[in-house]
């Protein structure tokens, strides 16, 4: 008979670890809730299960902390940081879940979970059941006996870890287990806020365990140590023993262990189905009854006592050479962890023959959705080469053409029945970069589009979209990484041709087959959120107007621009001189260190100076940025560090963003990457290019028509956040500014002021201005105090009288907050939304950040979204017409265009005009033109 196994789960070690382990992409479902920690820990407990199938379970929570360690140290845990408010939200969830399961909750007012952990497994190790302590800490190694085990949960792509006696041995240098409370007890826990043994750090604690065996040992026998150590562990013995007294788990808890009453069963999946559905976990709701469906029901009096647990050997997914032919694959349960392309049973094939490519076209050009990812060696369109494509029409299911070099053009040249076939939808993760690689081929990528990528996007603005996160996160698989099959960086990394053939048929048909899948998940997802229309009548087509501009570029001046790096040179190593002169000594102005010494100990500007963590001078521009009125030597280094940067970030480096095939630099705009709705631009960023100062707005000078033929023309949408937010806050005062044509600083500091229109000075505009866009900003009044250079009380003034003015704006703006907070998200005119997690945190400071992005994210996205229809509408023209004109760059509110002269005339009207209709609002969007022979005449 198999010896009857109980596992105990430490909660909220679990809960923790599931939050931070996911910190840096959250999971937050469409009420913009922040549901990691309870993804993270409902993982660990169902991957237990899956991969165990434990006889007897229960959860142990803490709670109210341990009274027993508090009244013997008040300081015990005093210095942990408030619980992150994802995980307060978590627990009750978590309850719910647990009970909806009929998994025991263990908690006792007065008693940590370790205790009641330690309590428990003891009692049980009695009853005769080995017991696995589920949990990541380290503390719970005392408890370790031969038939009670520390059992850790994979992570980071680790596998488990289940600690016996000799593992804890091993990691701990101990005899036996009970020692780690004598080691944690001298070296301390800063987690818990356990003193320790000052001085005492690992190696000694392992030492002295070694040498002493215990610390009442260690403390009769001080005598044997020497120098500062003796007296620091004399001085401190009491400390001692009370640190091993707090790290010592109890075993005397007021629990019980009775075995009908942990025997794990059939969950009430009607209510489990009811927590995760409003969760919006769908795939562990998909999940349960394949999970359970081993397990008694709920109220089976006597424990199932199982044989030796069966291994279920489901075959890998085999690589085969082409055949059409073969009987479609049937689906495999899968019974522990993440699906994987080890215990998956998908049917991948390679083609790497004529005739089988003809067979795998035909097959191709019957279907009405395909799934396609190109392999390329290279990130540049221009110049890649294509190792294969891979395409995928049924889950599971796909096949990888294998492309050699010297066929790329014939083999490319055959499927272009396929890539140009309207009547096929084309599933894709990077769409935009394939549309420019299949055009060095002469192919285009016609027919209806999805990107997985964009719509997850659009659905979660403010995740992580890579595809293993995706797999993961809405197939509950984990795909092979790239690094896997070729290697770490370095010089002994293969390339994808290197690899043997059938993993690189596996990695890239793998891509396309989870493509194919979330296109299925992710199209009723943006039909359930409203996002459909946007998403195909907005992102879709701004995409192909993208990769159009992306292939075109822009022309270079590098004559220019080398002439602009000499004089820069020159400005920089002038205010060098006068800095040392200054400073009267000379020193690395590039070190943060000297800096802060020549400043703050050398010159003294400031009494008490900030230092950073490490204990040298703050030299950031904050702190630089108040000390420049008062001293001439702080600005001439912001000057210096502004034109360093010029230097560096944009003089030096643009000349070798111009390509060597086509002259020209050719920009990438992301779509997915700003959750406002804007775009981005990187190699080289073309939409950060200072324009505030005269050597920045000289960069723009080096941007340049193709030829004397041509002229560059930018069109800028003037003031439209401005106007949207009048719009949007149906503000009657400021509409009909608006209507009238009317300056709308000067109208409002007129308004604000109360003066008559003619007689604002330049003063009061300015002040209107800068409360103008700060309120859509959600700046404060201390913030325009800086900003302006008046008291705080000056500020707020003129932030009372201007809400005074425009009532409708202040009540537009609590209303937006209070949508935010009831929703958990805001949205643009076109229904994009931004999810905001914290908008009803109980900290202020985050609660405030998100309350500005409730007023601030619709005015800028819906700008966004109205450039895009002008982009849309535009490129159309451009297309229909045939005209040699082409848009080029897109910054922020601007478009840019290479117009052919014989061109001018009627293109600068219809540009002006489309970019005027987009969009319909109650005040009329007006659009400034300009032209010029480089960027910075036209602009």
């Amino acid at each position: 008979m198999k010896q009857k196994r109980l596992f105990l789960l430490d909660a909220y070690a679990l809960i923790f670890r599931g939050y931070y382990a996911l910190i840096k992409n959250p999971r937050i479902n469409s009420q913009g809730m922040d549901t990691s920690a309870i993804l993270g820990f409902t993982n660990s407990l169902l991957d237990v299960i899956k991969r165990e199938k434990p006889d007897h379970l229960a959860v142990a929570f803490d709670k109210g902390g341990s009274h027993i360690r508090s009244e013997a140290f008040p300081e015990y845990k005093s210095n942990r940081q408030e619980t992150p408010e994802a995980i307060k939200i978590a627990v009750p969830y978590i309850h719910k879940i647990l009970k909806a399961m009929h998994i025991p909750i263990i908690e006792k007012e007065g008693f940590e979970a370790d205790d009641l952990i330690g309590t428990l497994s003891k009692q049980a190790e009695k009853a005769g059941y080995q017991t696995f302590m589920v949990t990541p800490d380290k503390d719970f190694a005392q408890l370790v006996s031969e038939n009670i085990f520390m059992y850790k949960p994979a992570r980071m792509g680790n596998g488990i870890e289940i600690w016996g006696i000799p593992e804890v041995q091993a990691k701990f240098e101990v005899e036996y287990p009970e020692q780690v409370i004598d080691y944690l007890g001298m070296m301390g826990d800063a987690v818990d806020n356990i003193p320790g043994l000052p001085g005492v750090g690992d190696k000694t604690a392992k030492k002295f365990i070694k040498q002493y065996g215990s610390m009442e040992n260690l403390l009769a026998n001080t005598q044997d140590l020497k120098g500062k150590m003796k007296e620091k562990v004399e001085a401190n013995k009491e400390l001692g023993l009370l640190s091993k007294q707090l790290a010592t788990i109890l075993l005397d808890c007021p629990v019980e262990f009775h075995e009908e009453d942990y025997l794990l069963n059939h969950p009430d999946l009607a209510k489990t189905n009811e927590v995760f559905k409003e969760l919006e976990f769908r795939r562990i709701a998909e999940s349960l009854p394949t999970i359970f469906k081993s397990f008694p029901s709920y109220g089976d009096e006597q424990p199932v006592i199982k044989n030796d647990e069966e291994v279920k050997n489901t075959p890998s997914s085999e690589t085969h050479q082409f055949d059409l032919f073969s009987a479609p694959t049937t689906t495999t349960e899968i019974v522990s962890g993440y699906k994987t392309i080890e215990n998956s049973n998908q049917v991948y094939q390679y083609v790497s023959t004529a005739f089988s490519r003809k067979l795998l076209l035909q097959k191709l050009l019957k279907q009405t959705a395909v799934a396609f990812h190109i392999e390329t060696i290279g990130n540049n369109c221009f110049e890649d080469t294509i190792v294969g494509i891979s395409f995928s029409y049924a889950k599971g299911k796909g096949y990888f053409i294998t492309i050699p070099t010297e066929e790329q053009v014939t083999i490319l040249n055959d499927f272009k029945l396929f890539f140009e076939n309207s009547s096929i939808e084309k599933i894709a993760s990077n769409s935009k970069y394939f549309i420019k690689t299949l055009h060095k081929f002469n192919i285009e990528l016609k027919g209806k589009l999805f990107d997985t990528k964009l719509a997850h996007y659009l659905l979660h603005p403010d995740m992580r979209h890579d595809i293993n996160v995706l797999a993961e996160t809405y197939l509950n698989y984990r795909p092979q990484t790239l690094e896997s099959l070729i290697g770490k960086t370095g010089k002994n990394q293969l390339s994808i041709p290197e690899i043997d053939l059938t993993k690189q048929a596996n990695y890239t048909i793998e891509i396309t087959d989870i493509i194919f899948q979330l296109k299925q998940v992710f199209k009723k997802e943006l039909d359930k959120n409203n996002l459909t229309k946007l998403y195909t009548e907005i992102e879709l087509p701004v995409l192909r107007v993208l990769a159009a501009m992306e292939l075109e570029g822009i022309k270079l001046d590098t004559k220019f621009i080398n002439s602009l790096a000499e004089d820069l040179t020159n400005d920089i190593q002038k205010l060098e001189d006068t800095i040392y002169k200054e400073a009267n000594i000379e020193f690395n102005l590039a070190s943060p260190k000297q800096l802060g010494d020549v400043l703050f100990e050398h010159l003294k500007l400031v009494e008490k100076p900030k230092k950073t963590k490490t204990g040298q001078y703050a030299t950031g521009e904050e702190i630089l940025s108040k000390l420049a009125p008062k001293h001439q030597i702080v600005q001439d280094i912001l000057n210096w560090r502004s034109l360093v940067k010029l230097k560096n970030t944009y003089v030096d480096a643009l000349p070798k963003e111009v390509n060597a095939i086509t002259g020209r630099i050719h920009t990438t705009y992301s779509q997915a990457v700003a959750a406002t709705g804007r775009l981005s631009s990187n190699n080289p960023n073309l939409q950060n290019i200072p324009i505030r100062t005269e050597r920045g707005k000289q960069v723009r000078k080096a941007f340049v028509p193709r030829n004397e033929e041509y002229t560059l023309v930018a069109a800028d949408y003037s003031q439209i956040e401005l106007r949207i937010i009048a719009a949007l806050s149906e503000d009657q005062s400021m509409i009909e500014s608006f209507n009238r044509g009317e300056d709308i600083h000067a109208a409002t500091a007129a308004k604000v002021f109360n003066v008559p229109l003619n007689e604002v000075t330049r003063t009061q505009r300015g002040d209107a201005k800068a409360v103008n866009f700060g309120i859509i900003y959600g700046q404060g009044a201390f913030t325009l105090a800086q900003q302006l250079n008046k008291s705080r009380a000056e500020a707020k003034e003129l932030i009372d009288n201007y809400y005074k003015t425009f009532p409708s704006l202040k009540q537009y703006i609590a209303n937006q907050i209070e949508f935010a907070r009831e929703n958990g998200y805001v949205e643009t005119i076109l229904n994009r939304r931004r999810y905001l997690k914290n908008i009803n945190s109980q900290n202020a400071i985050v609660r405030s950040a998100d309350e500005r992005n409730a007023v601030n994210a619709p005015i800028q996205g819906s700008a966004a979204d109205i450039i895009k229809i002008a982009m849309i509408k535009i490129q159309e023209l451009l297309e229909k017409g045939n005209y040699k004109t082409k848009m080029l760059l897109q910054v922020h509110d601007e478009l840019v265009f290479d117009m052919h002269c014989s061109e001018k005339e009627s293109l600068t009207k219809m540009i002006q005009h489309e970019m005027e209709q987009a969009f319909k609002l109650s005040v009329p969007l007006t659009v400034d033109l300009g032209e010029g022979q480089n960027w910075l005449e036209a602009h």
